[in-house]
C-alpha cells in the first residue's frame, strides 16, 4: 500500500525462490528504513520506503549536488545490495535512486522486464565482480639544474668548476624530461601486463575511465581502472594472481584490489 509522502526505493532484483530470503530484519536502507521484498512474476525486488521530499524527481536533482547526502545514500544503497548478494544466489543491483510510486510500479517493472532480468540473472549466476586499479606514484621532483642567468655575477675562485652554460642547462632539463617520459612508458607497459594477466581469469572485463586522483584517496596517475567478472570457483586463483602481481610490481607502481562486489559493471538491464 502506498503511504502519502513516500516513495519506494528499489535496491536489487533476484529470482524468487518461493521461500522467504534470508534478508536480515535489522537491514535498513538509504533513509534508515526497513527493507523488504516485493515479489512478482518469479522475481523479488528489495525495496524500502523513503521520503518523497528527498527522492522525487525535482528534489533528487538538487540533492545530487549535495556530496554529503550523496555519500550517505551511496553507502546505504551498497549496504542493501551486499545483503542481497548474501541472501540470494544471484542479485542484480539497481541504479542509485531507482524509485517507484508504489508497489504496483515495482511489480510492473518486474513483469515488463522479466525477459531481460531473467537473462541477466542466468548470465551472472555464480559470478562476482572484482575491481583492480593500477597507479603510477608521482616521482620525487629532482632539483632543477641551476639557471646560468640566475648565477651570482661574483667571480669564482680559480680552483672552482666553471659555471654551467645555457646549453648545459637546456641539456640537463631535456635529460630530465626524457627520463620522466621513459618512466611513464615503463609504467604503462607494466599496467598493460597486469591487465593481460588477469583478463584470461575473467569471463568478461569492463575498462572504466581513469580515476581523477583529486577525487580518489590515492596519489599518482591512474593507469588501469578495470572490473573483472569472475566465476566464484576462480576467486581464489584470481586474488592469488593479483597478490603475486602486487608483490612483483616495479618500484613506483601500486596495484589495488577491491571486491568481491555485486556485478555492477556487467548489469545491462536498467528498469
Amino acid at each position: 500500500m502506498k503511504t502519502d509522502g513516500e516513495l519506494l526505493y528499489a535496491y536489487a532484483v533476484a529470482r524468487d525462490g518461493g521461500s522467504p530470503a534470508d534478508v536480515p530484519e535489522t537491514l535498513t536502507g538509504v533513509a534508515d528504513e526497513p527493507v523488504v521484498p516485493v515479489r512478482h512474476a518469479g522475481f523479488a525486488a528489495l525495496v524500502g520506503r523513503v521520503p518523497a521530499a528527498e527522492f522525487e524527481e525535482d528534489a533528487l536533482r538538487e540533492r545530487l549536488e549535495d556530496l554529503a547526502w550523496l555519500e550517505r545514500v551511496a553507502r546505504g544503497h551498497q549496504r542493501v545490495v551486499d545483503a542481497a548478494v548474501s541472501a540470494f544466489s544471484c542479485a542484480l543491483p539497481l541504479r542509485l535512486a531507482t524509485v517507484y510510486r508504489d508497489e504496483e510500479g515495482v511489480r510492473r517493472m518486474l513483469a515488463d522486464g522479466s525477459a531481460s532480468l531473467g537473462s541477466a540473472l542466468d548470465r551472472l549466476e555464480g559470478r562476482v565482480e572484482w575491481g583492480v586499479t593500477v597507479y603510477a606514484l608521482p616521482p620525487p621532483n629532482p632539483p632543477d639544474p641551476p639557471d646560468p642567468l640566475e648565477l651570482s655575477p661574483t667571480p669564482s675562485p680559480p680552483e672552482s668548476a666553471p659555471a654551467p652554460s645555457g646549453r648545459d642547462y637546456l641539456r640537463r632539463r631535456g635529460a630530465q624530461r626524457r627520463a620522466r617520459e621513459a618512466d611513464a612508458r615503463r609504467a604503462g607497459r607494466a599496467a598493460e601486463a597486469v591487465h593481460d594477466t588477469l583478463s584470461p581469469l575473467a569471463e568478461e572485463v569492463r575498462l572504466h575511465p581513469p580515476q581523477d586522483s583529486r577525487l580518489s584517496d590515492h596519489p599518482g596517475h591512474n593507469l588501469l581502472n578495470a572490473a573483472y567478472l569472475v566465476p566464484r570457483e576462480r576467486t581464489e586463483e584470481f586474488t592469488r594472481t593479483v597478490a603475486a602481481l602486487t608483490d612483483d610490481a616495479p618500484d613506483g607502481l601500486r596495484i589495488r584490489l577491491s571486491g568481491p562486489w555485486a556485478p555492477y559493471s556487467f548489469v545491462t538491464h536498467a528498469p
